[in-house]
């Protein structure tokens, strides 16, 4: 066989290397997000929100999507708001940051969605 064979069969195998170190690295990536996930957390007790003042006169209304980072404990730690109205979103944030959930076997995060209506 021709040494110019040999040279493009080590070509190839070090392509494929390379591509299955990619691949290794890809699915790490994918395993520790998996990790993070939203879970289902019991609620313990909630505090609601206060409507704010200027969202009251303006009429705005609507929800807000909120993952929120729990402890072991059942502390929130983190709140961050993943869509909704600015105005409403911050009185959300205010409020979850105050809710307790049921102590679980380590930290978890939780989505929320967080519901503005003027007729309740």
């Amino acid at each position: 066989m021709s040494r110019d064979w040999f040279g493009k069969r080590a070509n190839r195998q070090r392509r494929a290397g390379e591509w299955m170190l990619r691949m290794a690295a890809l699915a790490l990536v994918v395993a520790m997000a998996m990790q993070g996930r939203a879970e289902e957390r019991a609620v313990k007790a909630r505090v609601a929100p206060v409507y704010p003042e200027i969202a009251k006169r303006m009429r705005v209304t609507g929800q807000v999507r909120l993952d929120v980072t729990v402890d072991a404990a059942g502390m929130v730690t983190d709140v961050k708001t993943v869509s909704g109205n600015r105005m409403l979103s911050t009185a959300a944030e205010e409020a979850v940051h105050k809710w307790r959930f049921v102590p679980g076997p380590g930290p978890s995060t939780v989505s929320l969605n967080i519901n503005f209506d003027l007729n309740q």
